[in-house]
C-alpha cells in the first residue's frame, strides 16, 4: 500500500538534500543518527555540545591550544552555555563564535598571555567539520526535548529543525510551537545557535533564535546552484549549505534593543542576496566621476517593495563594507530623505549598537565628515547637501547608499551630491521608482542608478512580498460615483447673475479650469455623505479592532472630516493632523497640533488605544508602518509612486489580518493601468478589486462545503455526528481544519457585504461554523473554541448556534471505565475513535515521563491512529484497537496507586523488569532497589520551595542517591555506567514527585 508522508519521511528528505550540499549525515537509513555522535565523543544526555569534537577542532585551529590546555579551555566555555535570559546568553555566545574565546597560554618562559582562541574558521571551510544528525536528545532535570534535525559546526549546533507532516494534520505553525517550547524548557541549546528551521511536508519557515511566530519567513531564493523545482529542497540548500550558515553566521546578525526584550535579527533572503549583489558590484565595479564612461559599473537600484526591510538591507550592506577587507578604509553615506527617516534610522542604529557610526547633526558638520573622509559610517539627509562645498571628498573609497531613491532627484539634490562626493558607488533602494511616464523626463529612477542596459541590481516585487506572506495583498473598493440632487434652475439662475458677461464656451471652460477635485472634496454636502459612509464602513472593521485612515486633499477637507467624524465617534476615537501655519482659518486651526503632540497621537494610533481613525494631509503616507491599519479611506488622486506608498500604508501583516483594505472616494483605482505607471505584475498585485476577494470566498465555501458532500444541511443531531465522523480522518481532518482557517479569514474580509445574505452566504457559513465549533471542541476539549473565532465569525455563532447542545452531545470524560462505558453510545466508529484517541492522549500527556509502561502506550496510541487515518485500519477496528490501549492504560493508574512515593517505586521497578531485565537478578532485587531509591530520594531531597525539581542542588543529590544506592548498597555498577538508566530514574522520581 502506498503511504502518505510522515515525519520520518520529510527527516529522510531534509537529510538527504543537506547530504547533498557537504553535511556529515546520520540518520538517512531512519535510525536515530545523533546516537552515532553521542557514541563517538561520549556525550551525556544533558550536554549540547559535543565537547571532545569541539576539543579537537580547537586544537587543529589553533596555534596556541595543545592537548595539555585544551581541557581547561573546554571547561571555560562550559560555563558560557549557562544563562538565565536566552538572549543574553546567545548575544555573548555570538561574540565567541565570531571573535574568539579569550584564553590565557603559558609561555616557555613563564610568561602569561591572553589571547582568542577560534572556535570556527571562517576563512576556509575544510578546515571546520560539519554533522547534520536527526533525534538530537537532551535532558535537563525531569525534561527531554529531542528535536528533529540539528547542524553542527565543530560540535556546535547552530541550527534547530523541526519537522511535521500534513499527512498527521500537523503544519510548520506546530512545530514553531514546539520550537518556542523547547527554547523554554532547554534554554542552553540554543544559546550558541544562529537560526531554527520548521517545516511540514511542503513548507519550511527559518528564524533567529527566540523569534515569535510572524517573525519565522521562507527562504525563496537560491543562485543557480542550489535552484530546484522542489521549494523546500531549494530553500534547504540555499539557506543551510555550510557556506551559507557560516556567512548568516559572521556577517548578518544583529541584536536590537526592544521595550519587551531583546530581539536577534538575521535577513530575510532577499536582503541576503541585495547585499551580496551590492558587494560583488563594489569588488568588480570603480568609482568614478564620469559613470556612465565604458567599464565604470559603480551604481545600481535596489527595487524592493514596500515592507520588505530596506533599512535593514542598507544597514547589513553598510556592515558588511565595513567590516569585511572590500575595500581598504570605506567612508559609508546612508540616506534619507526626512527628519523623521533620519530619526527612526538613528535610534536604530543606537539599538543594534551599529559601532562605526555617526550621525551628521548640520550642514557643516556633514562637509566637515566628508572632508575628512574617516572610515565609518556617516547618516544624513539628503537635503543637508544644499549647502555643501563642491569638491570636498576627502576619501576615495565612498559607497553612497540612498533611501526612498524617487525623492533623490527632487530639487536637484542629485547634482549637489555628485558635486560634495564626485567619486563615489551609488546605490538607490526604493519600492516606488519613478519613470519618465510621468512626463517629467529629468526624474527617472532607472536612468539616474542603473548602468547602461540594467534596469536594477536586486528587485524583490509585490508579487513576491504577497505570495511570502511578508505583506498583504490590498482590495479596493470604488465609492467615487455619487448621485448628485442639483436645483439646476436656482443653480442656472446664480451662475447668470455671477457670470452674466460669459458665453456658454467660455463659462463651461472657466468650471472645467478652475473647479478641482479638491474643491469638491470641500462641498459640504459631498462631505457630509462621504462621513456616513466612512462612518458606517468603520463599523464593520473596527469589530477586529482594525484602524482607519481617511487621506484628504486638503487641511480644509481634513478638518471638515475631522470635526463630523468626532461629532459621530467622538473626540477620542478621531485625530486629525496636518501642518499649521500662524495664519490659519478658525475651520483649520481647531486641529493644530506640534511636533510632540502629533508623535504622541501616532504613537497612540499604532498601540491598542485610541485614536482609531486618523484623518491626514500630506502626512504619514511614507515612512509610516503601523499593522493594525487596516483600512485606508482615500479621497485624494494619488498616482505612481505616491499611489503605491499610499496602498504600503495598509498592506502591514499582523495577527488575524488578511488584507488592507482601500474605499476609493476619488476615482483613482476606476483605470489601474493609468494610475499605476508599473509593469503588469506590480499593476495587478498592488492593489485588487474587492469583487475578486468575494469571489474567493465563494470559491473557498464551496471548497468548504464539498468535504461534506452527501450529507444533508440541517442542524439535526445525526446530521452534526456524521459531520464529526466524516473529519474525523486524514485527508479530510486536515482539510477541514485549514479549510475553515482561510474561511473564516476570507469571510471576515468581506464582511460587510449585502451579498453575504441574497446570496445565501452566510446560511451556509454559519452552518460550516457549528460544525467546526463542534469539531474543535471535540479534538481539544480543553478550550472554547468559540473563544478563539474573531468578532464577527463570533456574532454569528452566538446568534446561530447553540453551543449548549453542542457540550451535551460531547461531554467531558476523564479517562477511565465511565468513558469506555460512554464510548459504546456512540453510533459513529470514527467519531468514537476520535473521542478514545484525544482523551487517552490527553491523560498520557502529563505521565509519559511518570512510568516507561505510559511512554509504551502513548506511542501505541500514535500508532493505531497513524495506520488508521492512513487507511490500514477501518473505524472499527481502530476503535477496538485504542479501548484495549485505554484499558491498559486504566490498568497502570491503578497498580501505580495514588500515592507519590508508590507511583515511583512501581515505575523504577517497571523500568527494571521490562526495560532492563539483564541488570537485576530477581524481581525481589529490582522491588528493593525501588524501595531503596524512593526511600532515599524521600529523606534526603528538599522539596519544600517552588522550583525545586529543576534545581542544580536537586540533580546533584540525585547522582548521589544512585551512586549510594546502585554501586554501594546493591553492587550494581553497570547501571550507573548506563546514562539513559540514570536520566530515566532521575525523571521517574521528579515526575511523580512534581505531580502529586
Amino acid at each position: 500500500m502506498v503511504r502518505t508522508p510522515s515525519e520520518q519521511g520529510v527527516e529522510g528528505s531534509l537529510l538527504s538534500w543537506l547530504d547533498g550540499v557537504g553535511w556529515e549525515t546520520h540518520g538517512q537509513d531512519g535510525r536515530r543518527g545523533a546516537n552515532v555522535l553521542d557514541d563517538t565523543y561520549e556525550r551525556r544526555t544533558n550536554d549540547v555540545v559535543y565537547w571532545d569534537l569541539l576539543a579537537e577542532q580547537v586544537v587543529a585551529l589553533n596555534d596556541d591550544v595543545t592537548e595539555d590546555n585544551v581541557d581547561q579551555f573546554i571547561s571555560s566555555l562550559k560555563r558560557d552555555l549557562d544563562h538565565d535570559n536566552l538572549m543574553d546568553g546567545n548575544r555573548e555566545f555570538y561574540q565567541l563564535l565570531t571573535k574568539g574565546n579569550r584564553f590565557s597560554v603559558t609561555r616557555d618562559d613563564g610568561s602569561t598571555e591572553t589571547v582568542y582562541i577560534d572556535l570556527i574558521d571562517f576563512e576556509t571551510l575544510d578546515n571546520n567539520r560539519f554533522h547534520a544528525v536527526n533525534q538530537f536528545s537532551v535532558s535537563r532535570g525531569a525534561t527531554t526535548i529531542r528535536p528533529d534535525v540539528n547542524l553542527f559546526v565543530n560540535g556546535i549546533p547552530l541550527v534547530t529543525m523541526e519537522l511535521k507532516s500534513l499527512a498527521q494534520d500537523n503544519d510548520y505553525y506546530d512545530a514553531i510551537s514546539d520550537l518556542h517550547a523547547y527554547e523554554d524548557d532547554i534554554s542552553r541549546l540554543f544559546v550558541p545557535g544562529l537560526f531554527n528551521v520548521a517545516a511540514d511536508t511542503t513548507e519550511l519557515r527559518y528564524g533567529a533564535v527566540g523569534a515569535p511566530t510572524e517573525f519565522y519567513m521562507k527562504w525563496g531564493d537560491a543562485p543557480p546552484e542550489y535552484a530546484d523545482d522542489n521549494e523546500m529542497k531549494q530553500a534547504i540548500q540555499a539557506l543551510c549549505n555550510p557556506a551559507t550558515v557560516l556567512d548568516l553566521l559572521k556577517n548578518f546578525v544583529f541584536y536590537e534593543r526592544r521595550a519587551g526584550g531583546d530581539a536577534k535579527i538575521v535577513p530575510r533572503y532577499m536582503q541576503y542576496y541585495a547585499v551580496n549583489e551590492i558587494l560583488d558590484r563594489v569588488v568588480e565595479g570603480e568609482p568614478h566621476p564620469d559613470p556612465d564612461e565604458e567599464g565604470h559599473l559603480d551604481r545600481g537600484l535596489i527595487w524592493h517593495t514596500q515592507g520588505s526591510g530596506k533599512s535593514y538591507t542598507m544597514l547589513y550592506a553598510a556592515e558588511n563594507l565595513l567590516s569585511r577587507i572590500i575595500l581598504d578604509t570605506p567612508q559609508v553615506f546612508l540616506i534619507v530623505d526626512t527628519d523623521k527617516l533620519a530619526s527612526q534610522m538613528r535610534d536604530t542604529l543606537a539599538n543594534i549598537g551599529f559601532e562605526q557610526s555617526t550621525i551628521a547633526e548640520s550642514i557643516d558638520h556633514l562637509q566637515e565628515l566628508i572632508e575628512q573622509g574617516q572610515s565609518g559610517l556617516v547618516l544624513t539627509t539628503i537635503q543637508k547637501f544644499q549647502g555643501v562645498d563642491p569638491e570636498i571628498q576627502g576619501n576615495d573609497e565612498v559607497v553612497v547608499m540612498s533611501d526612498e531613491a524617487h525623492r533623490f532627484m527632487e530639487k536637484d539634490l542629485s547634482s549637489r551630491l555628485k558635486a560634495a562626493l564626485p567619486k563615489n558607488f551609488h546605490f538607490g533602494f526604493t519600492g516606488t521608482p519613478v519613470r519618465e511616464g510621468e512626463g517629467q523626463e529629468d526624474r527617472n529612477t532607472f536612468d539616474e542608478f542603473s548602468p547602461e542596459g540594467e534596469e536594477y541590481l536586486h528587485r524583490y516585487s509585490v508579487k513576491e512580498g504577497i505570495d511570502d506572506g511578508l505583506i498583504l495583498p490590498v482590495f479596493f473598493t470604488l465609492r467615487h460615483q455619487m448621485e448628485w440632487n442639483v436645483d439646476e434652475a436656482a443653480l442656472d439662475e446664480e451662475f447668470e447673475q455671477q457670470f452674466a458677461g460669459l458665453s456658454t464656451e467660455e463659462k463651461r471652460e472657466f468650471i472645467k479650469e478652475n473647479i478641482t477635485s479638491r474643491d469638491l472634496a470641500e462641498l459640504e454636502p459631498r462631505v457630509d455623505r462621504i462621513v456616513k459612509e466612512i462612518d458606517d464602513h468603520y463599523e464593520g472593521v473596527e469589530k477586529n479592532d482594525w484602524k482607519g485612515m481617511v487621506v484628504t486633499p486638503s487641511r480644509e477637507s481634513a478638518a471638515m472630516y475631522g470635526e463630523r467624524l468626532q461629532a459621530r465617534r467622538g473626540e477620542e476615537e478621531v485625530e486629525v493632523l496636518y501642518t499649521a501655519t500662524n495664519d490659519d482659518p478658525d475651520l483649520v486651526q481647531q486641529f493644530h497640533t506640534d511636533d510632540e503632540e502629533r508623535d504622541q497621537i501616532v504613537k497612540q494610533f499604532k498601540d491598542e488605544e485610541n485614536p482609531k481613525l486618523l484623518v491626514v494631509h500630506n502626512m504619514l503616507l511614507t515612512g509610516f508602518d503601523a499593522p493594525v491599519l487596516k483600512t485606508m479611506y482615500l479621497d485624494r488622486n494619488l498616482k505612481n509612486h505616491s499611489l503605491m506608498q499610499a496602498i504600503a500604508r495598509t498592506n502591514r501583516v499582523a495577527d488575524g489580518k488578511e488584507n488592507g483594505e482601500i474605499v476609493d472616494f476619488q476615482g483613482v483605482f476606476e483605470n489601474i493601468d493609468e494610475a499605476l505607471d508599473y509593469d503588469t505584475e506590480t499593476q495587478e498585485y498592488a492593489a485588487r478589486d474587492k469583487d475578486e476577494l468575494f469571489d474567493d470566498l465563494v470559491e473557498q465555501l464551496d471548497t468548504v462545503l464539498d468535504i461534506f458532500d452527501g450529507i444533508p444541511m440541517d442542524d439535526s443531531q445525526e446530521t452534526l455526528d456524521e459531520c464529526l465522523a466524516r473529519v474525523s480522518t486524514h485527508p479530510e481532518k486536515g482539510d477541514f481544519k485549514q479549510g475553515f482557517r482561510r474561511l473564516q479569514n476570507l469571510y471576515e474580509s468581506v464582511s460587510p457585504d449585502s451579498r453575504l445574505v441574497t446570496e445565501g452566504i452566510q446560511d451556509e457559513y454559519k452552518w460550516v461554523a457549528r460544525v467546526y465549533t463542534a469539531f474543535q471542541r471535540h479534538h481539544n476539549r480543553k478550550d472554547r473554541p468559540e473563544d478563539a473565532m474573531r468578532e464577527k465569525t463570533k456574532e454569528i455563532i452566538e446568534s446561530h448556534v447553540d453551543v449548549g447542545e453542542i457540550k451535551r452531545d460531547f461531554p467531558v470524560y476523564e479517562l477511565g471505565t465511565e468513558h469506555l462505558e460512554a464510548i459504546e453510545n456512540m453510533d459513529e466508529p470514527a467519531t468514537a475513535a476520535t473521542s478514545i484517541a484525544h482523551t487517552t492522549r490527553e491523560h498520557l500527556q502529563t505521565r509519559t515521563g511518570q512510568n516507561p509502561r505510559y511512554e509504551r502506550l502513548s506511542e501505541r496510541v500514535n500508532e493505531i491512529v497513524e495506520e488508521w487515518e492512513q487507511g490500514d485500519r477501518s473505524d472499527p477496528e481502530a476503535v477496538e484497537a485504542l479501548r484495549e490501549v485505554e484499558e491498559s492504560v486504566i490498568e497502570v493508574d491503578e497498580q501505580a496507586g495514588e500515592q507519590n512515593r508508590a507511583r515511583a517505586e512501581f515505575a523504577i521497578f517497571t523500568h527494571l523488569t521490562e526495560e532492563t531485565p539483564d541488570a537485576v537478578d530477581s524481581e525481589e532485587q529490582a522491588q528493593a532497589v525501588a524501595e531503596n531509591l524512593v526511600g532515599e530520594f524521600d529523606d534526603r531531597v528538599d522539596r519544600s520551595y517552588p522550583g525545586w525539581e529543576s534545581n542544580d542542588t536537586t540533580l546533584k543529590e540525585i547522582e548521589k542517591i544512585l551512586l549510594d544506592v546502585l554501586v554501594v548498597e546493591h553492587d550494581l555498577p553497570d547501571l550507573m555506567k548506563d546514562d539513559s538508566f540514570a536520566d530515566d530514574v532521575r525523571g521517574y522520581l521528579i515526575q511523580n514527585y512534581v505531580q502529586d
